[in-house]
């Protein structure tokens, strides 16, 4: 099936090194994304869900890093691959 998408330019010409970079065509690229994104079957980690294991009594700075380091973590995670 054959579909037509459009991008900004930025994103065009980002996907499209991205897939010399990887010797394939722009449309086996985003074919891969899509098979990727839709094959998955790991459910999207939550930071909620991992906060707080192994709690010492921190203070409040160590407390509000550990949960940006682990939120960041999972967003990277979780993130189109560019």
């Amino acid at each position: 099936m054959r579909t037509q998408i459009a991008l900004n330019p930025e994103h065009h010409a980002q996907a499209k090194q991205k897939a010399a970079q990887m010797g394939i065509t722009m449309a086996e690229y985003i074919r891969r994304l899509v098979a990727r994104d839709l094959d998955s079957t790991a459910p999207e980690a939550s930071p909620e869900a991992i906060i707080g294991i192994g709690r010492s009594g921190g203070s409040d700075i160590v407390r509000e890093s550990k949960t940006k380091i682990i939120a960041d973590a999972v967003a990277s995670q979780n993130a189109p691959t560019r």
